[in-house]
């Protein structure tokens, strides 16, 4: 049973579970899992079983909880990643053109040419 906080909607249909928060909307699909997903205490809970389960099943029990608290943090707070490039013999060049639109990325595995790529997500920046 885990409790859903204030500003967030959550709903349940046929193992698919749908968040809707301040930063948006998120859907999940617990289909793959022998879980029971019902929503408690006016939509405020949501409770979690699984009947006669081995303990592989009980197990899934708190991933799936975890699962739906990392959807609840994503429509409320968000989550950031900040990519980093490795290289193990030839050291990797990016530099973002200064349209922001597009990404080039240089001696990569030791090519001479650049690759560049338009980037969506570098035009919120």
């Amino acid at each position: 049973m885990m409790d859903i906080p204030e500003g967030v909607k959550v709903w349940v249909k046929a193992k698919v579970i749908e968040v809707e928060g301040p930063r948006g909307k998120l859907i999940r699909n617990f289909k793959h899992l022998n879980l029971d997903f019902q929503l408690t205490d006016g939509g405020r809970k949501l409770k979690v079983d699984a009947w006669f389960g081995s303990r592989k099943t009980t197990a899934a029990i708190r991933t799936a909880i975890s699962h739906v608290q990392n959807l609840i943090t994503g429509v409320t707070k968000g989550f950031r990643y900040n990519m980093r490039f490795v290289y193990a013999q030839f050291p990797i060049n990016a530099s973002i053109t200064s349209s922001n639109s597009s990404m080039e990325i240089r001696n990569f595995l030791g090519e001479k040419k650049g690759w560049v790529m338009g980037v969506w997500f570098l035009k919120d920046f």
